[in-house]
């Protein structure tokens, strides 16, 4: 078995899970109708993506896992995402800080994995890449429009990208899994996205009038670890109520 882009391939169904699900949680809710459908879309389209990684992970495993099960059917501490997504949604400038942070690292990063050796990572790298090109241009419009906004959303949203900037940090973080990788050119060293990363959230921070945090303010280690299984105790209730009908009914089909 092919251990590291196992490893990645769940890393990468994880954290779109997590965050699609986290996403999910303001259907119904939206701070307004155009919103509240919006961001219902940007969790479907995310939720797709992670159905073709975690189809990628159970085809490596060769163990008879499929999506389904490694989605609905493994405990928190088994999960590989990223603890960025799995940050509560907060209000609703803090969901959009979050989702802003990482759409801009999303996009840089399947926009590399495009050109992947491996074919089938280049394929879901590629089919995502449409999805995620619209998911920044949404977050980006959205952070200025509350940033530049009016002095109540200016601060909420300043509030929000400090609290955000910590956990940002683990994402261009190199280990075993990507450096192997990386060495096959099956996926890019992840510390190369930060540079063109850091330029385009600068950008659009400038524009919303907001403050960039000092670079140092995102490689704290205590907002490291979720890709190797380390998780705050929150995300335990999150699984739980996205598994509550699987583990309920165990291999029921519509």
């Amino acid at each position: 078995m092919d251990q590291a882009l196992f490893q990645y391939a769940l890393r990468m169904g994880d954290t779109t899970l997590i965050l699609s699900h986290r996403l999910s949680e303001w259907t119904g809710h939206g701070p307004a109708l155009e919103e509240d459908l919006a961001v219902t879309n940007v969790a479907l389209d995310l939720l797709g993506q992670a159905r073709m990684w975690l189809t990628l992970s159970g085809q490596i495993e060769g163990a008879s896992r499929d999506e389904d099960q490694l989605a609905y059917l493994r405990d928190a501490p088994e999960y590989r995402n990223y603890l960025l997504v799995e940050r509560e949604n907060g209000h609703y400038g803090n969901t959009i800080a979050r989702q802003f942070f990482f759409d801009v690292w999303h996009y840089l990063l399947l926009q590399a994995l495009c050109t992947s050796s491996d074919a089938q990572v280049a394929a879901i790298a590629e089919k995502s890449l449409k999805e995620v090109s619209y998911h920044l241009r949404r977050s980006s419009d959205i952070m200025v429009r509350l940033g530049d906004g009016t002095d109540e959303s200016h601060l909420r949203m300043q509030e929000a990208v400090n609290d955000a900037w910590r956990f940002v940090g683990e994402l261009f973080l190199d280990d075993d899994v990507t450096l192997a990788l990386a060495e096959r050119q099956v996926a890019p060293a992840h510390a190369s996205l930060w540079p063109a990363w850091l330029e385009q959230v600068n950008r659009v921070l400038h524009e919303a009038t907001l403050t960039v945090p000092a670079a140092d303010e995102a490689s704290h280690a205590a907002y490291r670890g979720g890709v190797s299984g380390r998780h705050p105790e929150g995300l335990g209730y999150l699984p739980a109520e996205m598994q509550q009908l699987q583990r309920s009914y165990p291999g029921a089909s519509w």
